[in-house]
């Protein structure tokens, strides 16, 4: 696979933040996978969800997009790809009304850029005010950015993120569920983007079960 400029620049940014990996109370098992007891339930009936909890702050998560996007375009049909974005601590959560902004203005092409602009052009991008003023050089309307961050829809939204989150018991990022049985992540798979990715592919058969 031939690397953008983001994945080089975010990998690179990866080994230097090696602690930003998930969840680091899993770290020390060998095992690729953990599994979720009990389960938990899927928000898309009839489909195996698998959940990437992600920030836009986290350099891994940088790294990861483009192997993820890609992984996206090849998975089995019965298969659903969704993106939880994480929030921390509270200075994080406008980042997760950027995400659900931007799907809710049907401009997912834009969720790789705001990486790019955060982790390659280092965009200070913590905010209502610099996230709205970004969208508009992107070409989105600035009313209607402003008026879908602070929705209902979109708080809506934040508010499942954040109970996934809580269900899941994520503490780092990124990290993956499959099918609500299974989690897997970097540090996991052996320190290893790719690993996270095959790891998933052997998970679903298991999932279907």
């Amino acid at each position: 696979m031939q690397f953008s400029m983001l994945t080089r620049f975010a990998a690179a940014a990866a080994l230097a933040a090696t602690t930003l990996f998930a969840p680091a109370s899993q770290a020390q098992s060998s095992q690729q996978y953990v599994a979720v007891n009990p389960p938990l339930p899927s928000d898309t009936p009839g489909k195996i969800e698998v959940l990437e909890f992600f920030a836009y702050t986290c350099p891994h998560c940088a790294a990861m997009e483009p192997m993820v996007e890609n992984w996206a375009k090849t998975k089995p049909d019965d298969v659903v790809l969704k993106q939880v974005p994480i929030a921390f601590n509270a200075s994080m959560k406008p980042l997760q009304q950027l995400y659900y902004t931007l799907q809710t203005l049907n401009r997912p092409d834009l969720h790789t850029k705001v990486f790019t602009a955060m982790h390659v052009e280092r965009k200070r991008l913590f905010d209502k005010k610099a996230m709205g003023d970004w969208a508009a050089e992107q070409g989105v309307d600035r009313a209607q950015f402003d008026s879908i961050f602070d929705s209902f829809s979109v708080q809506t939204q934040v508010q499942r993120a954040d109970q996934l989150a809580q269900e899941y018991k994520i503490d780092g990022t990124p990290t993956f569920s499959v099918g609500g049985k299974f989690i897997t992540s970097p540090s996991l798979a052996g320190n290893s983007y790719e690993g996270a990715i095959q790891e998933i592919d052997r998970l679903i058969p298991m999932a279907r079960k």
